[in-house]
């Protein structure tokens, strides 16, 4: 199944050009000329990059950028502008945008900024929405608390407390899906640079040429195709805080460059010879086991003790079990509101079968099943029922009797049940999400990517 990119611009020219550029296999382009046309293709649910001209938003761009980017959280949005000043970059990029491009486009930026955003959407799918940092226990004065009141949650809200109050880098290490970015935030909105941008990059979302250009940007001229100065996320996060995640997938020369920065606190854009001060606060995160990788020599020693100032780790979910029934209660909350089910409630012994699963892939795995159960409810409370069927059919272990198993079954049997099963599933989330992939991708509880796979395999491709 194609990525579906919406190009907006008043030039006729502008959007053949770019249909030139962009055309691919892998990618379905609607090109709009209006704002009107915008919102009816936003609103449709099948756009997954926006790319839209300065142009097309009159003077105010920015704000109505800035105001696009609220509404749409997980949309990349792109932008272009016809002989732009190196300021408009720089606005465009802080007020949210997932790239800027100048034109007329005469390199590879349009297609790297483009393939940025893809990617972008593609993560948007499996990362948890930010508005689960809520809990019941101790509202901040201005950040987004965690989820829950166990043990564990009090000791990790401790030692945000205290980490959020220094200037030293910090390090949040954990599972996948346990909430790291939730921390980073967390650990910026109270901290002295609260009223500074907090800035992100996935590392592992990005080849190291375009990663070491996110980071720190590139002058004009820098290669064929950069028409204008473009700053980096260290430059955007500047007077902020620079969340660096899933660090341990960074390449051995993209360490060094990022050594350099943490020590000295100083960086040059690509192509550039003039140094300039970073005035950043650094957070960084992942789930892979460093010292293990120092060892192996795949991870920079000194960088790892710069990074490893202070350590945080975000505690698994089946170390909070008491913690998932406010979870559960809070994402009903959330994607009950979202589906048009404001009124919506889990049954309490619904609550106590969600409670009793070991949920290998933590908050994340538990956020999407419940945005499933919100999706698949017929009426205003999820009952035993709904939570038993909807875990047996995704693989979870459910209070129901087992079935009896014949064990004559044979192994090509047994690959086909499951291979018809699967499909049903797939069919089903997609009915359910009206065709919206990414809606279709958290009902299952996979990236788009693994979706884009799954549908494939089934022939269940569609332009």
């Amino acid at each position: 199944m194609p990525t579906t990119l919406l190009y907006a611009d008043i030039d006729p020219a502008a959007l053949a050009q770019a249909e030139r550029l962009l055309c691919r296999p892998d990618l379905a382009i609607v090109t709009v000329s209006n704002l009107e046309g915008v919102e009816r293709e936003v609103a449709s649910g099948r756009i997954d990059v926006l790319v839209i001209d300065t142009a097309l938003l009159g003077a105010k761009w920015s704000d109505w950028l800035s105001a696009a980017v609220s509404r749409w959280p997980d949309l990349p949005i792109v932008t272009t502008a016809n002989a732009p000043s190196d300021a408009d970059s720089y606005v465009a990029l802080r007020a949210g945008a997932a790239g800027f491009v100048a034109k007329p486009f005469e390199g590879p930026e349009l297609r790297l900024a483009v393939d940025n955003g893809i990617s972008s959407a593609e993560l948007s799918a499996s990362a948890p929405p930010s508005q689960y940092c809520r809990t019941s226990s101790s509202q901040g004065p201005t950040g987004t608390p965690m989820v829950g009141d166990s043990s564990p949650m009090r000791e990790v809200e401790s030692l945000i407390r205290r980490a959020a109050a220094s200037t030293a880098t910090v390090l949040v290490r954990g599972e996948s899906g346990t909430g790291k970015e939730v921390i980073a935030r967390r650990i910026h909105e109270l901290g002295p640079r609260c009223g500074g941008p907090f800035v992100k990059v996935h590392c592992a979302a990005l080849p190291e040429p375009l990663l070491e250009n996110e980071l720190f940007g590139h002058e004009k001229g820098a290669f064929t195709g950069a028409t204008s100065r473009r700053p980096g996320r260290l430059e955007i996060a500047e007077g902020g805080t620079l969340f660096l995640d899933e660090i341990g997938d960074i390449s051995a020369a993209i360490q060094v460059k990022l050594l350099r920065v943490l020590q000295d606190k100083e960086y040059e854009r690509v192509g550039a010879t003039r140094t300039i001060r970073a005035d950043v606060r650094f957070v960084a995160a992942t789930h892979r086991p460093l010292e293990e990788m120092l060892k192996r020599g795949e991870f920079r020693e000194d960088l790892y003790y710069r990074l490893n100032v202070i350590s945080i780790v975000a505690p698994p979910l089946r170390s909070r079990p008491e913690d998932i029934e406010a979870l559960a209660r809070h994402f009903c909350g959330i994607f009950g509101a979202q589906n048009g089910k404001s009124r919506i409630s889990i049954a309490v012994e619904a609550l106590q079968v969600l409670r009793a699963q070991p949920w290998p892939g933590n908050v994340r795995q538990l956020q999407n099943f419940v945005e499933r159960l919100v999706v698949f409810a017929e009426t205003d409370e999820i009952g035993l029922q709904l939570v038993k069927s909807e875990l047996n059919a995704v693989g979870g272990a459910s209070q129901a009797k087992p079935a009896e198993v014949d064990f004559g079954i044979s192994v090509f049997e047994l690959d086909e049940v499951v291979r018809r099963a699967e499909r049903r599933a797939l069919e089903k989330a997609l009915r359910k999400s009206g065709g919206n992939r990414t809606v279709a991708a958290r009902i299952l509880g996979v990236s788009r990517r693994t979706l884009y796979n799954k549908l494939e395999e089934h022939g269940l491709i569609s332009s």
